[in-house]
């Protein structure tokens, strides 16, 4: 630490000592056989059928195609029957999504 002074201020200066590097550490192990650090054995390739593929693509948002668009315009003032066309629409989809 040092300590100087210009006339009208006091300036500390401190030093952080460093220490010595430690002993490096041993390699842990990998995979399954923890006493020779070998790897595991490979897992199974990642290749999927068209079949497997069709099965998990069935129930993605296709399904909501059977739900028909609504077809109508905004009215421009509140018409209660459009309101509740539209919640019917929103009800009708929410189930088709449903699994």
């Amino acid at each position: 630490m040092t300590v100087t002074f210009d006339g009208s201020n006091v300036r500390f200066s401190f030093g952080i000592p460093r220490g010595n590097d430690g002993l490096n550490g041993t390699n842990g192990t990998n995979g399954s056989d923890g006493i020779n650090g070998s790897n595991g054995s490979d897992g199974a390739p990642g290749e999927v059928t068209s079949a497997q593929l069709s099965a998990a693509i069935s129930g993605t948002s296709g399904n909501t195609n059977s739900v028909s668009t609504l077809g109508q315009a905004a009215d421009g003032s509140y018409n209660p029957q459009q309101m509740q066309d539209l919640m019917n629409k929103v009800d009708e989809l929410i189930n088709v999504l449903r699994r």
